[in-house]
């Protein structure tokens, strides 16, 4: 068998809600949620949709953003014996999400170091909050507009081969599950799996991933 390599999500997978959209929830600026429905219906870029969502906020609200989003996420259960298990079985794990340093780094430190971890980064020196992606599209991306562009980073840490393992919950990862040799899902990513008849495993737990793992891989045995 191939060396597994892991790419989970973060928001909504890792965390047992989607930050972002508890940041609009909660700050509630007005013209948020037009821009989020057009990020779900893919009638605009996750890039453009993020960026334009944050720009609603000011930079003013920087440390009530960052304390809010801080406190209200929770890891989802399982988490801290999965990355266990990775290491335990030499299996690099790499966080890639669309989410923001300013909660993913802080809300991922006590379970880490990890393979790596991949996210988007905001500016607050402006008079509102910047987006900036790091880690664009590459010429294969069928997209061109992720963000933190999930397929592009597999296909640069593939690049010596592997049989990789995309973890996650969302829009913002369908096109690494397109991509994927097994995809373990949840949520909205379940549907759109469904529609374009893309294979994967239903999650809830990550005591549930551990278990899809050794099925598939034989992990353990």
């Amino acid at each position: 068998m191939k060396q597994p390599i892991i790419f989970c999500d973060f928001d909504g997978t890792i965390t047992t809600n989607d930050n972002l959209i508890a940041i609009m929830k909660h700050f509630n600026p007005p013209g948020w949620e037009p821009i989020k429905d057009e990020i779900l219906a893919q009638t605009i870029s996750i890039r453009e949709g993020v960026k334009k969502m944050f720009s609603l906020l000011p930079s003013s609200k920087k440390d009530e953003v960052i304390e809010y989003v801080l406190e209200q996420a929770e890891i989802r259960e399982g988490f801290a014996d999965f990355v266990n298990y990775t290491r335990q079985h030499n299996i690099p794990l790499y966080i890639v999400s669309g989410g923001i340093d300013f909660f993913v780094y802080p809300l991922l430190e006590p379970f880490g170091p990890f393979a790596g971890i991949y996210c988007n980064e905001a500016d607050f020196s402006g008079d509102t909050i910047r987006i900036d992606f790091p880690h664009g599209c590459d010429d294969k991306c069928a997209s061109q507009g992720c963000g933190c562009c999930k397929p592009s980073i597999i296909r640069k840490l593939l690049a010596d081969g592997g049989t990789s393992i995309v973890i996650g919950d969302s829009i913002t990862d369908l096109q690494a599950a397109k991509y994927a040799d097994l995809v373990i899902a949840r949520d909205f990513l379940i549907e759109k799996c469904e529609e374009l008849n893309i294979p994967y495993e239903p999650f809830e737990n990550f005591g549930d991933v551990t278990e899809i793992i050794d099925a598939k891989l034989g992990v353990r045995s």
